[in-house]
């Protein structure tokens, strides 16, 4: 008797079969993005530009890659993008012209940046004025802090609208650049993820994940850094009435000192001392403040001072809303 084989399909039958069902995974996702593309894209840079901890250049480099292989109009794209960003940034500049600084607390609560953001967009507003606009979505921390803050400073909405629409257009056009310049590249990665089907996917959902969670964590550690004794408004309203006068060091911009100080307050001069604080003994109190959420400026001013040999240094909780809020003067 003969012996009885069994028909396999050949090596090479198998390996095409592999390929056509990979192309045919790439096709499928190009054709997504490329049927979903202006969707996808206004619906995520709208939430990432709101304040959301979500990466915006990813998606507009794959789309720029997809409209230099002519999947996609550029030109679509790039108004679309701006769209979403003037929403978002006008939608922030109107709360915040309503609401004042207050809303910088919420934003940064939203946008999981640490509470200093508000500091460093303050002193870059105060160098440069709205033409900051023009490269605040370059700066990390920096983009969603400062629509708001425009507001809350009643810079004008002409000169608002202009430099922010050029700064939103600079933004969206280097990503789509660098799309539709390293397409090749970006068209081989897109393949590569398509190769492994629904792995491919995850991967990305883990990247975003890992993303959130490395803001997140920042921002943890941001805030342990923030635990530190702080001194009441009330308690320090009590000390000055006795006449007791600890050093009151105002940390705020230089703008923000614009709207008045606590009484008797001396504003900081950054890392050199002002002459009241190096004439100060080591061992009197001294209260600092600021407008920011978490009072983060005024704890990492106070832990500075404490470096350099002061022995009782205080954040004032709350900052300078909490000594109006109970109702306390101000000084010009």
């Amino acid at each position: 008797m003969g012996r009885a084989y069994v028909l396999r399909p050949a090596p090479i039958q198998a390996t095409l079969a592999t390929l056509t069902t990979r192309v045919c995974a790439l096709d499928t996702l190009i054709r997504l993005i490329a049927e979903y593309g202006l969707l996808a894209v206004f619906v995520n840079i709208l939430v990432q530009q709101l304040g959301a901890p979500l990466p915006g250049y990813p998606l507009l480099l794959v789309t720029g890659a997809l409209a230099a292989r002519g999947e996609l109009d550029v030109l679509a794209l790039l108004g679309t993008a701006v769209a979403a960003c003037m929403i978002a940034d006008s939608t922030w500049y109107a709360i915040g012209r309503r609401a004042g600084r207050r809303v910088l607390r919420t934003l940064c609560r939203v946008s999981l940046s640490p509470d200093g953001c508000v500091r460093q967009t303050e002193s870059i507003y105060t160098r440069f004025g709205p033409p900051s606009l023009l490269v605040a979505k370059f700066v990390p921390g920096f983009a969603s802090v400062a629509t708001a803050l425009a507001g809350a400073m009643h810079i004008r909405c002409s000169a608002f609208l202009l430099f922010d629409a050029l700064g939103a257009l600079l933004w969206v056009g280097g990503g789509l650049g660098l799309g539709w310049l390293f397409a090749p590249a970006i068209e081989q990665i897109v393949g590569t993820l398509a190769q492994f089907g629904k792995w491919g996917l995850m991967l990305l959902a883990l990247a975003g994940a890992l993303f959130v969670a490395a803001k997140w964590w920042q921002r943890h550690r941001f805030n342990v850094q923030l635990r530190m004794a702080r001194v009441t408004v009330d308690a320090l309203g009590e000390l000055l009435a006795r006449g007791e006068r600890p050093l009151i060091v105002d940390v705020r911009s230089k703008i923000a000192r614009d709207d008045g100080r606590i009484p008797g307050a001396i504003a900081s001069l950054g890392d050199e001392l002002a002459p009241e604080l190096a004439a100060h003994p080591k061992e009197a109190l001294i209260v600092v403040y600021c407008a920011c959420p978490n009072d983060a400026s005024a704890v990492l001013a106070a832990r500075k001072l404490l470096e350099r040999g002061f022995r009782n240094v205080r954040p004032l909780a709350g900052g300078i809303d909490a000594w109006t809020a109970a109702g306390r003067a101000l000084e010009a």
